[in-house]
């Protein structure tokens, strides 16, 4: 069996030369406003594909569990991401990567994400650098991320702002760009850190990152030591 955390991803699917790293996989969506729930589809939008690139990148060895809730078009729903939640919250992952927002906060979603800080899984959600609060990342417990250009590879930053708790780089050689990459890649460094420490808690995830950043604040206040 294997000793990888399982690392949940909720985006647009997988590219077929990641189905080794993906040990199950999930696909939510509507039809005629009712969830379902099936087999994935190839991933057309290309995002999942590319954050689980960034994802593999820092972390190194991943097993991942994959829900997929987008299609074609580059939007979803609530409820499908809440379903998400609770199917990855069943495949026991330790850690779920969310490099999305949505401007919506209903109250399914909240509580998918607490049910999950409950169980112990620790979520990473994309934060926009500047304007609204955007969700899950705006809920309690979890993560806020959000791309910092003072970082290379491998670096992050402990900003602990209105807008995001960490920073991470905001480019990826896969040409992604933004949050959505800034949450993939702290995620990967997360799963780094947990396949080392394993069974580390929240608060022990936090401290590392904390202690690791290379930049403190949201501006040139202090580098870390």
């Amino acid at each position: 069996m294997s000793t990888e955390p399982r690392v949940g991803v909720i985006d647009s699917g997988h590219g077929p030369q990641q189905a080794a790293l993906v040990c199950v996989a999930q696909r939510f969506w509507l039809d005629a406003e009712q969830l379902r729930q099936g087999a994935v589809e190839p991933d057309l939008l290309g995002h999942g594909t590319a954050v689980i690139a960034t994802l593999k990148e820092q972390a190194g060895s991943l097993q991942l569990c994959v829900a997929q809730v987008f299609a074609g078009r580059g939007s979803t729903t609530p409820l499908q991401i809440a379903a998400a939640i609770h199917w990855l919250i069943e495949q026991r992952v330790v850690l779920i990567n969310l490099s999305l927002g949505l401007r919506q906060d209903r109250p399914l979603l909240r509580e998918a994400c607490a049910a999950a800080s409950e169980a112990g899984i620790l979520i990473c959600a994309s934060s926009p650098a500047q304007g609204a609060q955007v969700f899950p990342a705006g809920y309690p417990g979890v993560l806020r991320i959000t791309g910092d250009a003072r970082c290379a590879a491998g670096q992050w930053s402990w900003l602990d702002s209105a807008q995001a708790d960490f920073g991470a780089p905001v480019r990826a050689d896969n040409g992604l760009a933004g949050a959505s990459v800034a949450c993939a890649a702290l995620s990967g460094q997360i799963a780094a850190f947990l396949r080392r420490e394993p069974g580390a808690g929240r608060q022990a995830v936090i401290d590392y990152l904390r202690q690791g950043a290379s930049y403190i604040g949201p501006e040139r206040r202090g580098v870390a030591t």
